[in-house]
């Protein structure tokens, strides 16, 4: 797993008009993949779903992001917290995916410094 600043990959998906965000969810679904031990959807083709459904399998992909998230953390001995997964599905619906992106980028980010 690479650690990303998160404070940096909100700004650069500002910047670059989301354009690095759609860097930033592909990598993250890969990383997330591997964190848990699936070999799920990858990146690529997630993002290549959300698009065809017009966002639809985004906000599907959000809430799988939070059980990934917590089967990664279950495997490694943390905490688990039962509600993440709709809590990243309520954000993404009401269209707040970069804050989804933030927190299970943090996630991953506490998990490789244990």
């Amino acid at each position: 797993m690479r650690q990303r600043d998160v404070a940096l990959s909100i700004v650069f998906t500002i910047i670059t008009c989301g354009i690095y965000g759609i860097y930033w969810f592909i990598c993250l679904t890969n990383e997330m993949n591997e964190a848990a031990g699936e070999e799920d959807t990858s990146g690529g083709l997630a993002f290549v779903f959300t698009l065809i459904t017009c966002g639809i399998y985004g906000i599907y992909w959000a809430y799988k992001m939070g059980g990934k998230l917590n089967q990664a953390r279950q495997m490694r001995g943390m905490s688990v917290d039962s509600s993440t997964g709709i809590l990243y599905l309520i954000l993404m619906i009401f269209g707040l995916g970069i804050v989804v992106y933030a927190l299970a980028q943090d996630g991953l980010n506490k998990m490789a410094q244990e």
